[in-house]
């Protein structure tokens, strides 16, 4: 067996990812593929921590432009990643895949409550985390509390899944003749103002010297390639 070139990893993905090809709610077997993807990288031995977007139930700052209070519409983002978080959960689980959702938010009834230290011991336990919530705070996204967490739990990269696959000058959707990086520099980030991350997850990443490696989550057993070494997607470091 292939051993993975990272032990420890934070998968960033986005809510859109489990609406499928709707685009908003959920779709259970685009989970169930996601959750065998991920089943397949644990079974390396690698130690998997995951955070989840809401974008396909609610956008806080989307919220806010059409009238609503901006604090109650990210609070209500949270909530959305809880939903997506222990669909995710249920998935993982019916594949075999010991999980357990720590959320920044106090939801006793559906998650554990985002504890540190606790969270490194269910990774010792070779058990996967999600962490729910965000960051529990207003105005931060998901990408910062992703950054935050992966820095809280050791991980030793962000690996991001998107809908294209990598970093580009431009919007690839948009524009034909958008270029590819392969890599490139937090510092190249900031100047040309490249959509990878908000700024200030990229501003904790560099400053951590945390890597984030970039790919297309439709990719067939992409997590698992880049996990063994095949360079695909893009990397961001320093």
């Amino acid at each position: 067996m292939t051993k993975p070139i990272f032990s420890r990893i934070l998968l960033k993905l986005s809510g859109e990812v489990l609406a499928g090809e709707k685009g908003f709610g959920l779709d259970p077997i685009v989970a169930n593929k996601l959750a065998s993807e991920i089943k397949s990288v644990k079974d390396l031995g690698v130690n998997i921590g995951i955070v989840i977007g809401g974008g396909n139930i609610i956008r806080g700052e989307l919220a806010e432009v059409q009238g609503m209070d901006r604090v109650s519409a990210d609070y209500l983002g949270m909530l959305a990643t809880i939903i997506n978080s222990i669909t995710l959960q249920d998935a993982l689980e019916k594949n075999n895949c010991e999980t357990r959702t720590l959320s920044a938010l106090s939801i006793s009834q559906l998650a554990e409550p985002y504890i540190r230290r606790r969270a490194i011991r269910h990774l010792e336990k070779n058990r996967v985390i999600i962490l729910a919530g965000g960051s529990g705070n207003p105005y931060f996204s998901t990408d910062t509390a992703a950054v935050l967490r992966a820095i809280e739990i050791e991980s030793e990269v962000i690996i991001k899944g998107t809908k294209v696959d990598g970093v580009y000058d431009k919007d690839p959707i948009k524009n034909n003749d958008a270029i590819k990086f392969d890599s490139i520099s937090y510092k190249k980030v900031f100047d040309k103002d490249l959509k990878v991350m908000d700024m200030t997850a990229i501003t904790m990443a560099k400053e951590n010297n945390l890597p984030i490696i970039v790919y297309d989550v439709h990719h067939d057993d992409g997590l698992k390639k880049i996990l063994t070494g095949e360079k695909i997607g893009t990397y961001v470091g320093n």
